[in-house]
């Protein structure tokens, strides 16, 4: 994916850099494949807000996208690379040889035309969904299932990638994103190859309106409320939390750094080998 950047005729221009969308093939998507999103304002059933900042934006439309890769042992033609406004990630509209029509997760350098595969009999070649216990050491992965059936829930957003580094006993030791080295049961499923769109950690709105359409309202720091609004508010100038050192903290009082909020003792702990966190 390629970054678009502009000239520097108003402030607004000057460091904004937005994608090129030259990999996108197919403008309009599938109608059998969206369904209406509802939005909720960050509001729940009983209209209270629930979860700031969230507001306005433009409408959209819900893309089906197959995270599970269902139909096994059948090989299906890439028709075409398009934009999905929920994601970072391009998706990809794939025909099945009997007709269906899909959406997948587009890995970096899948093309139109391309030939894609999911099932144990799949060979371990680029968009290609198959058993860990199968894969190639060292390879790049994404959309990798943590339960087996449950669909690929680890490194789906643009640009990630896990390393399938070794097999024991049965799990296969993946290095995801974060560093972490978490045991995974080989029977669960992944997809060869990085997800697509690997520059849009790079990409820089360049105004507050652009972040308006997507849905985000503006968020306030907590310094420069009044203290009835939050605990860090007050004081004359820029204070550390009313005039007097405060650790910084939610609206609610909650330590922001270094409070963790992980359980202490999560079953899931068994199968990281390795925190994300170097010690």
């Amino acid at each position: 994916m390629a970054l678009k950047s502009f000239r520097p005729l108003t402030p607004t221009l000057r460091f904004k850099s937005l994608p090129a969308f030259t990999e996108i093939t197919k403008s309009k998507p599938h109608k059998s494949l969206i369904e209406v999103k509802k939005r909720s304002g960050g509001r729940n059933n009983n209209g209270r807000l629930t979860s700031r900042h969230i507001g306005g934006g433009h409408k959209q439309k819900y893309r089906k996208v197959d995270f599970k890769r269902r139909k096994h042992g059948v090989v299906a033609e890439v028709v075409g690379i398009e934009y999905d406004p929920n994601r970072s990630a391009r998706i990809a509209l794939i025909k099945y040889a009997d007709g269906e029509m899909s959406y997948i997760l587009a890995p970096d350098g899948l093309t139109a035309g391309a030939k894609v595969m999911s099932g144990n009999e799949a060979p371990p070649d680029l968009g290609n969904s198959l058993p860990l216990s199968t894969i190639p050491l060292g390879s790049s992965i994404h959309n990798i299932e943590i339960a087996p059936g449950r669909g690929g829930q680890i490194a789906r957003s643009a640009g990630q990638q896990a390393t399938l580094s070794n097999r024991e006993a049965g799990y296969a030791l993946v290095k995801l994103p974060s560093g972490e080295i978490r045991r995974i049961h080989e029977t669960c499923f992944a997809t060869i190859g990085q997800v697509g769109n690997v520059d849009h950690m790079n990409v820089a709105s360049g105004k507050a309106g652009r972040t308006r359409w997507q849905g985000r309202r503006p968020h306030v720091r907590g310094m420069v409320m009044n203290p009835i609004d939050h605990p860090m508010g007050g004081g004359q100038g820029k204070s550390k939390g009313g005039g007097g050192r405060h650790h910084p903290v939610s609206p609610w009082g909650q330590l922001a750094k270094g409070f963790k909020t992980r359980a202490k003792h999560k079953p899931s702990d068994r199968f990281i080998m390795q925190d994300r966190r170097k010690k």
